[in-house]
């Protein structure tokens, strides 16, 4: 299972919900006493279902460090062997979960175990994301990194609406599965960490981070490196003159099974 920070996950799900939450009205969660986010993390999607619902949500992720930042009632678990009787929640929700995980329909089997009504995983697909920016190398070298990162990381990350097929094999009923767009925005006026984001382009920090990640050979992926950073000078050239805009669209989908 992959791990990540409590930075990296607040700066990829931060607002993510902040505006149109209708894409949540399938999981019902006003007919809920009780709900369990598994792989919580630091808790963005936690905080979203306990604004929208009457009864308590639980946080649940392996991680005890990221359980530290969210308060409220959360478990230490793993979303494989989830140490919860049988039928203990009215619902179980997981957002970008079963994209990191090695054995995706494992985990969809114990929130059907756990769950007494429905179970509802939003995940991406990131072999859809969309790139737009006024630096006109980016998109094209977005879509080559993407493209290596894919073939070479070993979770199934462009899982998105396939995520429905895991419901139906573990013999949930009433399978539906919604889109939601999350895009992300860079543009003036620029934040402290628009500013961060922009300056690892330029080092080529970012790719060198997910190097292990990617496919190709050392030569392959070391040009890819040099043309990364003589994308990200110019990106940091644009946003010193505050011309720099860039706009990222993620696919997420929303699928929901009944018990």
């Amino acid at each position: 299972m992959r791990r990540f920070s409590a930075d990296y996950l607040r700066r990829t799900r931060d607002g993510m919900w902040a505006g149109d939450r209708e894409t949540l009205d399938a999981l019902r969660l006003n007919d809920c006493d009780r709900v369990l986010d598994v792989g919580c993390g630091e808790g963005a999607l936690t905080r979203v279902l306990r604004e929208e619902c009457p009864g308590e949500v639980a946080g649940c992720d392996r991680d005890p460090a990221l359980l530290s930042d969210l308060g409220g009632p959360v478990v230490r678990g793993d979303a494989r062997r989830l140490p919860f009787v049988d039928g203990s929640f009215d619902a179980v929700v997981c957002q970008a979960l079963l994209i990191n995980l090695p054995t995706p329909r494992q985990a969809v089997r114990e929130f059907a175990r756990v769950a007494s009504g429905r179970v509802a995983c939003v995940e991406p697909d990131n072999a859809a994301v969309s790139v737009r920016s006024t630096v006109p190398a980016e998109r094209r070298l977005a879509s080559r990194a993407r493209r290596r990162y894919l073939a070479g990381v070993d979770t199934d990350v462009a899982l998105g609406a396939d995520a429905a097929d895991l419901l139906r094999a573990e013999g949930l009923s009433g399978v539906s599965t919604a889109r939601y767009d999350r895009t992300f925005v860079v543009e003036p006026p620029y934040g402290e960490a628009d500013v961060r984001a922009v300056t690892r382009k330029a080092s080529g920090a970012g790719l060198r981070a997910r190097r292990a990640t990617m496919a190709g050979t050392e030569e392959e992926l070391d040009a890819l490196r040099g043309e990364w950073r003589e994308m990200g000078r110019e990106a940091v050239r644009q946003l010193r003159d505050g011309d720099y805009r860039r706009e990222e669209t993620v696919p997420f989908y929303v699928s929901v099974g009944e018990v």
